[in-house]
């Protein structure tokens, strides 16, 4: 649609009024309109913005401006006169009962000071009540109900119409499929939310991914949009997803009467909550003044990183659903909402070169080395690119203006390079063809996308198998740590895994930071390290695809160790959770020389070998049949130790709240799991003390 000329006059321009402090002029008025179409465009329909969110909203704001001083000369095909463009879809397109309109932006407290001054003047009012909650940072939905079903699902579209993803949000376990609204006499509605992946989940899938060689996600908020238009409904409910639902856009009754908590916006969070679904009823605030929400919403900046999903921000709504509907809305947006934006954390720096690492497993890993920004709260100078086929894909190149990202816990990376910027000296990213380490040939497996060093004496190798196996998770040498295990190697001191069992300590003792006391804890840690429980050890071992809830569940099935020699590929696939790569992993390991060898020096050296939770548990099986999960901080117990307490008297841990769940042990400001248990009347819900009367007894 944009030639390159034009692409390259209008990121200019779009500069230049971002850049100016002055007030639009009446000739510059048509330029500012082209620019934001411009941008919509890239944003909407090529999914590939060329500016911040922030950039844009300022641009809007400067629009929107000038057109409110001068309402004469607003145009019918003004970016202000509507809601958005089409988007690009593959999914059936149905109309919402109600558009789904933007909120507008503010980025001060000057902005917020103004609107509820015009919200008091409207109405003649002395104060407004407000509803503060969380700006959920994913991919926004209407679900529509019927006679207590859920019958439709959609994406937000373009605002009029969205795209048909029932049967993808049926995968979500958080929305109800049947919710009781009959019993707050509604026959019909539609309800507005957010997509989310968490930043727990993100993680563990971008682990998972890591370890199969498979591409990565970006950010979570991207992860939910893609997942919503994913083909399989199956890969959806694999993701993870969540969703909080914040806002009744349309009702229908079965008859005259009007519930109490349909009068409020604060009401309505309720009784979604109520009806079963996560809505911000437990983040919601409600505040008289318009002083006390700046105030929150300046406290809940500070504390955005802690949360366990990301946010971009706080949404303030007039409380009152009466004098909602009396201030009204434009095309564009509601009167009564104002979104309060967080600071941004994108920014721009320049791609000046790429190192290439080598993981515990063999996997090279490119690294962007750009020049240092400041994003989120963190000086970021290093950016994983994940793999060969993401350079490829986002077409890098050394010397790149590029965008960067960071959001909230998850590690920064590169959204795209701005090619318009470009200058024609720009490098291309050479991936290598042998080890930056040991030189050998690097090899990649086919379906995936990440290239491999398969010499395992490569010394990158086996520095990262030893600060793996240390590792907290692991075996658990706390004194040890990736610093201690670096210097050590480089001193000689320490050649492989086993060695870490032979050190000697009076060369240790020469060394500077490390006395007496240093050196006898280190020992004790080491000692201690070889009563560690089967599947730490299988863990720490690190097989390839082989993690701690896999490690776990080779451990249950073995009384020794030695005994997975015998497993032939297709015994371990019977094994639960234990698929084609990972049995193939486990079985080459086991029938490696080299494998055998670093085994029999570590049972040597008095590991343990033996499954002594499994004896235990033959000894005790008082919690045989019954299944666990913790929540919340315990006081008197580690968590690990008590899920070890558990298991070792035949009892089990789930990862998640479900039927299949007997207790629920909350500790200290249990969240999220403990409102679902709630909800669940075949879940019992104890305390950290009734757990220990259950276990001792």
């Amino acid at each position: 649609m944009y030639s390159l000329e034009q692409t390259q006059l209008l990121t200019q321009q779009s500069q230049q009024f971002l850049q100016s402090k002055e007030a639009v002029k009446v000739n510059e008025i048509e330029a500012l309109r082209n620019v934001l179409r411009f941008h919509e465009y890239r944003y909407y329909v090529l999914d590939n913005p060329l500016i911040t969110d922030t950039e844009y909203d300022t641009l809007y704001k400067k629009l929107e401006k000038f057109e409110a001083e001068n309402p004469s000369l607003v145009t019918p095909d003004s970016p202000t006169q509507r809601v958005g463009q089409n988007l690009t879809n593959n999914f059936a397109t149905v109309p919402h009962l109600v558009p789904m309109l933007s909120l507008e932006n503010s980025y001060n407290a000057d902005d917020l000071v103004d609107w509820d001054r015009k919200n008091k003047e409207a109405e003649n009012l002395s104060h407004v009540e407000y509803c503060v909650e969380p700006k959920f940072d994913g991919a926004s939905i209407s679900l529509l109900y019927e006679n207590d079903l859920l019958v439709r699902a959609l994406t937000r579209g373009d605002g009029i119409e969205g795209e048909d993803i029932t049967t993808n949000i049926k995968q979500i376990r958080s929305i109800p499929l049947m919710a009781r609204f009959s019993a707050y006499n509604i026959q019909q509605i539609e309800i507005r939310g957010e997509v989310l992946m968490s930043k727990k989940s993100f993680k563990e899938f971008n682990d998972k991914q890591a370890e199969q060689g498979l591409q990565i996600l970006a950010n979570p908020r991207n992860a939910a949009s893609g997942s919503l238009r994913m083909k399989s409904p199956k890969a959806v409910a694999e993701r993870g997803l969540e969703a909080f639902l914040y806002h009744i856009a349309y009702v229908v009754y079965n008859n005259d009467e009007v519930p109490e908590l349909m009068r409020t916006h604060s009401g309505n969070l309720e009784l979604l909550w109520l009806c079963g679904f996560r809505s911000p009823q437990k983040e919601k605030k409600v505040y008289q003044s318009i002083e006390e929400v700046i105030a929150h919403v300046n406290d809940y900046e500070q504390l955005r990183d802690t949360l366990p999903y990301e946010i971009d921000g706080m949404v303030i709504k007039v409380n009152s659903l009466a004098l909602q509907e009396q201030l009204g809305m434009t095309s564009h947006h509601p009167r009564w909402a104002m979104a309060y934006k967080f600071k941004a954390r994108q920014a721009t720096s320049i791609l000046r070169s790429v190192e290439f690492q080598v993981g515990r497993t063999g996997t090279i890993t490119p690294v962007a080395k750009i020049d240092a920004v400041f994003i989120g709260g963190v000086t970021v100078s290093s950016v994983s690119l994940f793999n060969e086929d993401i350079i490829r894909e986002k077409d890098l190149r050394i010397g790149d203006t590029v965008l960067v990202e960071r959001a909230g816990d998850v590690i920064p990376y590169i959204v795209k390079p701005l090619e318009e910027l470009r200058k024609g000296n720009e490098e291309p990213i050479i991936f290598p063809k042998h080890c930056p380490v040991c030189d050998s040939a690097l090899h990649k497996p086919e379906g995936e996308s990440a290239w491999r060093c398969i010499n395992p004496n490569c010394e990158a190798q086996v520095v990262e198998r030893m600060i793996h196996f240390v590792s907290k998770d692991a075996m658990d040498i706390r004194s040890f740590g990736e610093a201690n295990v670096r210097k050590f190697y480089q001193l000689k001191l320490l050649k492989d895994i086993p060695a870490i069992y032979q050190l000697d300590f009076d060369e240790i003792a020469k060394l500077e930071g490390f006395g007496k006391k240093s050196i006898d804890n280190l020992k004790a840690a080491i000692e201690a390290s070889k009563q560690q429980s089967l599947n730490r050890l299988i863990f720490a071992l690190g097989i390839r695809y082989i993690g701690e809830t896999t490690a776990k569940t080779l451990a249950n099935k073995i009384s020794n160790l030695w005994e997975l020699k015998n497993f032939s590929i297709e015994e371990l696939m019977n094994l639960e959770d234990v698929g084609p790569k990972v049995a193939a992993s486990v079985y080459d390991f086991f029938q490696s020389e080299e494998s055998i060898e670093l085994l029999k020096k570590l049972e040597e050296a008095g590991l343990n070998f033996n499954n002594q939770k499994s004896s235990n548990a033959n000894a005790d099986g008082s919690l045989q049949g019954l299944t666990f999960l913790f929540t919340g901080t315990l006081s008197q117990l580690k968590r690990s130790d008590a899920e070890a307490m558990v298991e070792a008297k035949g009892g089990k841990i789930l990862s998640g709240v479900s039927s299949k769940l007997n207790y629920l042990v909350a500790g200290e400001e249990a969240g999220s799991k403990l409102e679902k248990a709630k909800k669940l009347n075949t879940v019992k819900i104890i305390s950290e003390e009734e757990f220990l009367k259950i276990v001792n007894e």
